[in-house]
């Protein structure tokens, strides 16, 4: 870390930890919330699910024991037992993969935050399952790594963290639909947008269970963050900017898997991040595309390594080989990993106050200033830089939360523009920091909005 002379417009900012490290005080409070995370439990969820049979979106919706609607059903039933708010959003839809209008829902929590309870982190999974042929409703579809392991994960996010209260709201959706085209998170992403919640993240769960591949390479050590780079909401409008003044690798999507990564190394838990800058794996999507398209920052996590016997398989042997989604295969202390990763991440976001709107500018120049409004509830501000070629933050430093007419700024003398990346996060009062919004075009945690053009402006 760079040890500089930076002035705040009243106060100022000093050397600060290493790049990415949050206080000592706030890491074991995580591994703390986070050690009570059972694989035994986790089994118990998954093969909950997997005893309805089918969850498939075109199974039945009525059926007391068997298909999609006793899967919700239950499923709603477990986070009441926690004390949790429920609702249950719907709409319907027809597709390539939905024949006939069919009236797709999500079972969905919500922990209002004490403080700040519009500011949402979402954790999601999809309950649906399939097998071979995707309009196969009526097969034994267990679905026990996709996506029973995410669904077990949500659900054992919500019995963990219901105990607790935090300032910021968390919301825990299980999404049905999404193997028939992502309809069950069109669902929860409209929701959010209707409630007018400022969604920092959502953590899409989906195939998280299984340590071992089709080719034998196994790895129980590693999780994969996807997420993409440029935002794609908004992105026609930034393109210019983005080719001129860069961002590339910078929207809040790309910061959520880089906060990851980093809390994954603190929490000890025997499992890092791999991060995938991709926004899903290659030709393929989940449910976290669907609030990207409309602003919302996302990221997917997923297996380290995928076994695609095991995935959209009619459950069979042949020539000795075992293909289906069955729960034998599901490697439970692997899921507790990864479940824990997103315990403390969903805990350490609602902790933390929003990510500011950061904006740089020193063209020209030898300094540097960075601008951003100020954040309510933050007690202070970690700046962050790197070089335009590094993939991780380099160098931070701390500032205050002293302000005029609302806007926080930040003169960084000797640094030029030209060969950074800037980022700003938020702290709370007790130590825990926000994903870091970088000073990039739409780096915002929150939707694009295309500004007018100046004329009409007038």
């Amino acid at each position: 870390m760079r040890k500089i002379a930076i002035l705040l417009c009243v106060g100022l900012i000093g050397a600060a930890p290493a790049p990415h490290r949050a206080s000592s005080s706030v890491d074991a409070r995580l591994r703390a919330l986070v050690a009570p995370v059972s694989a035994a439990r986790l089994r118990q969820y998954d093969q909950a699910l997997v005893n309805f049979g089918t969850r498939h979106t075109l199974s039945s919706q009525t059926d007391p024991k068997r298909g999609i609607g006793a899967a919700l059903n239950w499923a709603e039933s477990e986070f009441k037992s926690d004390g949790l708010q429920t609702v249950r959003p719907c709409d319907t839809f027809t597709g390539d993969r939905i024949p006939a209008p069919t009236r797709v829902c999500d079972a969905v929590a919500i922990q209002r935050g004490t403080e700040r309870p519009n500011d949402v982190v979402i954790i999601t999974a999809h309950i649906d399952s399939r097998v071979s042929d995707p309009l196969n409703a009526n097969a034994f579809e267990p679905g026990a790594n996709d996506d029973g392991s995410g669904s077990s994960a949500v659900l054992e996010a919500a019995r963990i963290l219901s105990k607790r209260k935090f300032p910021g709201t968390i919301v825990y959706s299980l999404d049905s639909g999404e193997e028939q085209g992502l309809y069950g998170a069109k669902v929860i992403a409209a929701y959010a947008k209707a409630q007018g919640w400022n969604v920092i993240a959502d953590l899409n769960n989906d195939i998280i269970g299984n340590s071992c591949g089709s080719d034998g390479l196994c790895d129980s050590t590693h999780a994969r963050v996807l997420s993409e780079g440029p935002r794609s909401q908004g992105q026609p409008e930034l393109m210019a900017a983005t080719h001129s003044l860069g961002g590339e690798n910078d929207a809040p999507s790309r910061n959520i898997s880089r906060f990851l990564a980093s809390l994954a190394d603190r929490l000890n838990i025997g499992l890092s991040v791999r991060q995938i800058w991709r926004t899903d794996r290659f030709s393929r999507g989940g449910d976290h595309i669907e609030f990207l398209k409309l602003g919302f920052p996302a990221a997917r996590i997923t297996v380290a390594v995928e076994n695609y016997n095991w995935q959209h398989q009619d459950v069979r042997v042949e020539n000795g080989i075992h293909y289906g989604d069955t729960i034998d295969h599901v490697d439970f202390p692997y899921l507790a990993k990864m479940t824990k990763l997103n315990v403390a991440a969903l805990a350490a976001i609602a902790s933390a106050p929003p990510p500011p709107a950061p904006k740089v500018e020193g063209g020209v120049s030898t300094d540097t200033t960075i601008t951003w409004p100020c954040v309510p509830g933050a007690a202070g501000y970690m700046l962050r830089w790197r070089r335009t070629d590094a993939n991780q933050w380099q160098e931070s430093s701390t500032a205050d939360n002293s302000c005029t007419n609302g806007m926080a700024l930040v003169n960084l003398p000797h640094i030029r523009i030209d060969d950074w990346v800037f980022g700003v996060s938020s702290r709370s009062t007790d130590g825990f920091e926000s994903p870091i919004a970088s000073a990039v075009p739409g780096g915002a945690f929150r939707p694009y909005v295309a500004q007018p053009p100046a004329a009409a402006r007038r």
